[in-house]
């Protein structure tokens, strides 16, 4: 977890000024330079409502980088990493109540077709984050994926 952190670092240490500025969700450019940075894919397109969506992957899983309180499409305070799965094995709503008691990180839920559903918001208002503040909090999410698909029998 912290060895993307660590090429992030020497990255930025090598790197301009300028590439060392903070995440901000009004700039999704800088989500994806970050991501990129600490050695994720990232593709910048836009959702369904017409705000910024990111999407990268962690260890074989595909997940989306949603933007929030959003101004006509721009000028957004917050993002919320996202995972949904389609499985042909319902999960317990008991099962995820489980999760949501004993893990800091990652909400889970049933979305409307009783499929599970990971999401961690990231608050970037106010100035953002640096690059390596928001590569930690991605490590975290990192960290739980894997752990959650295993719950859900989505990964052994």
């Amino acid at each position: 977890m912290r060895l993307a952190s660590l090429a992030l670092a020497a990255g930025l240490l090598a790197a301009s000024p300028a590439a060392a500025e903070n995440v901000r969700p009004q700039d999704p450019d800088s989500l994806v330079r970050a991501l990129q940075g600490g050695g994720y894919q990232a593709k910048l397109g836009v959702d369904a409502v017409g705000d910024p969506l990111i999407t990268s992957a962690v260890e074989g899983t595909t997940f989306q980088i949603f933007f929030y309180n959003c101004t006509n499409h721009k000028e957004c305070a917050t993002v919320q990493f996202h995972s949904g799965y389609h499985l042909n094995t319902p999960v317990t709503l008991e099962a995820l109540n489980g999760w949501n008691r004993t893990q800091r990180f990652g909400r889970a839920y049933l979305d409307k077709v009783n499929d599970p559903i990971l999401e961690m918001d990231v608050d970037l208002d106010d100035g953002g984050v640096a690059p390596l503040l928001f590569i930690d909090n991605l490590e975290f999410w990192a960290a739980i994926l894997p752990k959650f698909e295993q719950l859900i029998g989505y990964r052994k």
